[in-house]
């Protein structure tokens, strides 16, 4: 898997535990890694963390979890003496959002889809790992909110906050930075891995598909490209995670419209030579199946 891929293995166990709930570190080490354009992604335990830099400040896109908050703001600090004014959040899960309460305290300002906030202040009562998450504090919570798209107009760079409908979760957003070409896709893109699709939170394996191929029209083959979580990424490798979905959908599909049960299609084991590219993380095959069979089985009639 390499050292990124192993740094990131487990992050994804704090996806549903929410921002105000006690999260263990572990003493995880904060890798950062240059982009060039004064562009930056941050790995430790969590959501893969963007970062811009210059002379109008910093502007952070997800903060992973609250017990690295520390850590984190001190590596943004070696970055740029200039202040964190807005922190972005991709969408809701707790590895994306946890360190928001001490990123507020440090004087940013929390911005995201107006239903990440929703479901932030509402919790829920079973996730679609089954357990439940409870409300976050006020504090954890977005001052700005956006309904479809925004643009934010900073540090020489024009970046553009792109919301994409039913696909990881409700609220996904993602974010061009247009003049730098870099790509920020949080957890619509899993560089090298199944992704969870949350279909409790309004996601779905169409979505998904649909939001890959979305990334991909806006890509070229010199595009950087931010995985939600995984290593760096290019266009081809979100193109084979495009590709692997596509795949996992046409075996499944049949197996929902013969009428077999979840169980009966996790049996079938449609994906066995898939699983052992791609599903060797959080993800399983079963757990692959598991979310395809639940998302097109709900798709509107």
């Amino acid at each position: 898997m390499g050292r990124l891929g192993a740094m990131v293995a487990g992050a994804a166990v704090l996806a549903f535990a929410g921002p105000g709930v006690a999260q263990t570190a572990n003493e995880v080490e904060i890798i950062t890694q240059d982009l060039g354009s004064g562009l930056y992604a941050l790995y430790g335990r969590g959501g893969t963390i963007g970062v811009s830099v210059g002379e109008d400040g910093v502007f952070v896109i997800d903060d992973q979890i609250a017990d690295l908050s520390d850590d984190i703001l001190g590596a943004i600090a070696a970055l740029s003496e200039e202040p964190v004014r807005y922190v972005l959040n991709t969408h809701w899960h707790g590895d994306h959002v946890g360190g928001n309460e001490a990123f507020r305290e440090a004087g940013a300002v929390l911005v995201a889809h107006e239903n990440v906030r929703a479901r932030m202040a509402s919790g829920i009562d079973e996730s679609v790992l089954g357990q439940p998450v409870p409300p976050a504090n006020e504090a954890a919570l977005q001052s700005i909110t956006i309904s479809e798209n925004a643009t934010f107009y900073m540090n020489g760079q024009t970046a553009r906050v792109i919301h994409v409908p039913r696909a990881h979760t409700d609220g996904d957003t993602i974010v061009v930075f247009e003049e730098a070409n870099v790509i920020h896709m949080g957890d619509i893109f899993w560089n090298g891995f199944y992704p969870l699709i949350d279909v409790v939170s309004g996601g779905s394996l169409d979505g998904m598909i649909a939001g890959l191929a979305f990334g991909l029209s806006l890509a070229d083959d010199e595009t950087q490209i931010i995985a939600g979580h995984g290593p760096m990424g290019d266009k081809a490798a979100m193109q084979a995670a495009h590709d692997v979905l596509v795949d996992v959908c046409a075996r499944i599909e049949p197996l929902v419209a013969q009428g077999l049960s979840q169980d009966e299609a996790v049996a079938a084991d449609a994906l066995a030579d898939l699983n052992g590219e791609w599903g060797d993380w959080f993800i399983d095959g079963e757990m692959m199946t598991r979310l395809a069979y639940r998302s097109i089985s709900a798709r509107p009639e």
